[in-house]
């Protein structure tokens, strides 16, 4: 028996399908996306407007959670470029240090002043690779500190960034507040209204009327527009209309190509 039931709604949804593709042809999806549109519209506008302003304050109070978790992430943020500042300080002075002993090595090697075991070329050669030690740790380090200022100014910008969007999402919260409130001020001013006045007037009818001309008097516009591009341009495989468009200005266009004053010259082929 479920079978059969289900056998007749496909049945039926096919024949209805059919009978709106031989109404409408290709347009029959249009036709009912159309349909459901204006009746999800219709639901819509039948919820209690009442319904909506909680819905609404309901969403407002959704965006705490997410600005709790970034003022978590953004402290974390901070403390660890905290960290990573102290750490390039303590760099900049090993540094400091380090390029303190380069120096006097090389001046040193300059000097000749060579205090280390063995004599002569030896210690000479011995002093000159302790510097060149010293100064390739020098620039590896000092490589290695420019990447964690990098890191670092990086890291500030994101910081700067969270506090402005922790800042703008705090304020677009109270003014989404307030222009709920405002709404729903002015619901109740209209409830009240309503209430008062013993007249019941839908305008729905009125905008649904005003909505259809509308739409009639488009159309007819592009049915005026399309005759009229028709005659212009005929049949894909005919000939263009000569019919120039009484809109366009020929003479004018002409004067502003070749000067007011310009003529075709003499012995010249007329057109």
């Amino acid at each position: 028996m479920v079978c059969s039931m289900v056998k007749k709604g496909l049945l039926g949804a096919a024949l209805g399908a059919g009978t709106l593709f031989l109404v409408f042809g290709t347009s029959a999806p249009s036709y009912i996306k159309t349909a459901f549109c204006r009746m999800r519209q219709s639901a819509k506008d039948a919820i209690d407007p009442q319904f909506e302003i909680e819905r609404a304050r309901t969403d407002i109070a959704n965006l705490q959670p997410a600005f709790d978790q970034n003022k978590e992430t953004l402290a974390r943020a901070e403390v660890a470029a905290e960290h990573l500042e102290r750490e390039i300080g303590t760099i900049q002075a090993n540094l400091e240090r380090e390029k303190a002993t380069i120096l006097a090595l090389r001046d040193k090697v300059k000097s000749g002043d060579f205090r280390l075991t063995g004599h002569g070329s030896d210690a000479a050669e011995g002093l000159r690779a302790q510097t060149a030690s010293h100064l390739d740790h020098y620039n590896y380090t000092t490589g290695i500190l420019k990447e964690k200022q990098e890191v670092l100014k990086a890291k500030r910008r994101t910081i700067e960034a969270a506090h402005r969007k922790l800042e703008d999402l705090r304020a677009q919260k109270a003014t989404l507040l307030a222009r709920l409130a405002n709404v729903e001020a002015k619901l109740q001013m209209i409830e009240a209204t309503q209430g008062g006045n013993e007249f019941n007037f839908d305008d729905s009818a009125l905008s649904q009327a005003k909505k259809t001309v509308s739409e009639l008097e488009e159309r007819l516009e592009v049915m005026a527009r399309r005759a009229e591009i028709e005659g212009r341009y005929g049949d894909l495989d005919g000939k263009a209309s000569t019919i120039v468009d009484p809109r366009r200005d020929v003479v004018k266009e002409v004067d502003e190509a070749f000067g007011p004053g310009s003529s075709a010259k003499p012995g010249g082929k007329s057109l």
